[in-house]
């Protein structure tokens, strides 16, 4: 099995963002196993915030990918995040002193070079690849992204960008394999591209202002202006590009095969996210065949809830301080059904957030300092009950830590039947000493 990778020692790029213009220093520093990618960047008070390189942090912009976290933004990513991904780099952090990247020539190979520079150190933990099983499309007009089973050691890309109606570029057709080809000869060097018209509208919004046509790739009828081509076909090299930084989204390394038609960020977002639905379904499918880390018995010795108010029955997983899943097995026999409601039971709402909220005082045990403490719930926020829970139903619980501090706790919580949300809230806790009643 492949291990994760970092890199040996910090290494910086300097230059002007492509849309802003802003100067802006990046700086890519060596980060731990399971670290992620994640982009550093001070908010409008000055404290520094970290934006994991993940699909529910997009914000959404025109012609590009940006994150942000609250009001810290990464703007214009995609092209950083490709030479992560082409380079095999599983953690890292990007640590920027202004909002947008640089964008030096338009292309990933600054940023490559950088990365070759530094070097790469491998990380003693095993490199989770998700591998494609079953088919996902999205598709807005002409435009289609699919991913597909196929290869399980790299991920198989074939995108065809077709510009029949510009004569200069026309329809280029090319297959490249991630984890197998080249990525630094064959797609870093690739620029990003606009039409004539495109550039000029773009600069009409007050945006790429201090760019000239040497510093951009613009097409005009008879090719590029003021301007020579790096590939015959460089137009569906960067479209690649992007592509395969866009795909960085997903947290995790993709294996299998990709067939792309016109797509743009927008799209390749889409497809992000219904890959990472796949893949926290199969997540939680393996955790519901596998053994509990905790039974029962256990249960009872963290928390003092007894019948018939002890919700949940089973602990699947805990990943340190930070969450939790368990099982709450709903029976005809709970006490509650008996009047909600006689021939037509449906389990409370209060009663699944009650299950929620007990996995939560779970979780928040997990800090040293709260050994001993019983969480109380003092406030519930964002609530809402999505489903039925009916009788024979298996409530799957999540709670994630948002904020743990030694006397208070915030977590946001979900309730799943099968695939189904059934509820989800954000919890608030007070942790008190406990005592023997």
């Amino acid at each position: 099995m492949s291990r994760q990778k970092t890199i040996s020692r910090p290494v910086t790029v300097s230059g002007r963002g492509l849309f802003g213009g802003k100067s802006c220093r990046l700086c890519f520093a060596p980060s731990v196993a399971d670290g992620g990618v994640v982009f550093v960047r001070a908010d409008s008070s000055g404290k520094t915030v970290q934006i994991p390189s993940r699909v529910e942090k997009v914000a959404k912009r025109d012609r590009r990918t940006s994150l942000s976290n609250g009001t810290a933004s990464a703007e214009t990513v995609e092209h950083v995040l490709a030479a992560v991904s082409g380079l095999g780099i599983d953690n890292i952090l990007i640590e920027m002193d202004a909002e947008e990247t640089p964008s030096v020539d338009g292309s990933s190979l600054p940023f490559v070079q950088a990365l070759q520079q530094a070097g790469l150190t491998e990380l003693d933990s095993e490199r989770g690849v998700f591998v494609i099983e079953e088919p996902v499309s999205v598709s807005d007009g002409e435009a289609m992204l699919a991913a597909m089973p196929g290869p399980a050691d790299c991920l198989d890309i074939l995108y065809d960008l077709d510009y029949s109606s510009t004569a200069s570029i026309g329809r280029q057709v090319l297959g490249f394999r991630l984890g197998a080809d080249d990525f630094a000869a064959q797609l870093a060097p690739a620029r990003t591209f606009a039409l004539e018209e495109e550039a000029r509208q773009i600069q009409a919004a007050g945006l790429c202002t201090h760019l000239t046509y040497r510093d951009i790739l613009v097409m005009g009828p008879s090719g590029p202006i003021e301007n020579t081509l790096r590939f015959p076909d460089e137009h569906v090299r960067h479209k690649i590009c992007d592509l395969i930084g866009d795909l960085m989204l997903l947290g995790r390394p993709l294996a299998g095969r990709i067939v792309a038609y016109k797509s743009g960020h927008q799209l390749n977002h889409e497809l992000v996210r219904k890959l990472s639905a796949k893949m926290e379904e199969r997540a939680r499918r393996q955790l519901l065949t596998s053994e509990p880390i905790m039974d029962i018995r256990r249960i009872m010795h963290e928390l003092p809830h007894r019948y018939p108010f002890l919700m949940v029955d089973r602990i699947l997983s805990v990943d340190g301080d930070r969450r939790a899943v368990g099982i709450k097995n709903v029976s005809i026999n709970e006490p509650y059904f008996q009047g909600h409601w006689p021939g037509q039971p449906v389990m409370p709402g209060v009663m699944i957030l009650e299950a929620m909220a007990q996995l939560s005082g779970i979780l928040l045990s997990r800090r040293l300092e709260h050994t001993g403490k019983t969480a109380v719930l003092v406030s519930l926020d964002r609530v809402k009950i999505r489903r039925m829970v009916r009788p024979g139903d298996q409530l799957i619980l999540e709670a994630q830590a948002l904020h743990v501090r030694p006397r208070t706790g915030h977590c946001q919580c979900v309730a799943r039947v099968g695939d189904e949300i059934a509820a989800e809230a954000e919890m608030k806790f007070m942790l008190v000493d406990s005592r023997p009643v």
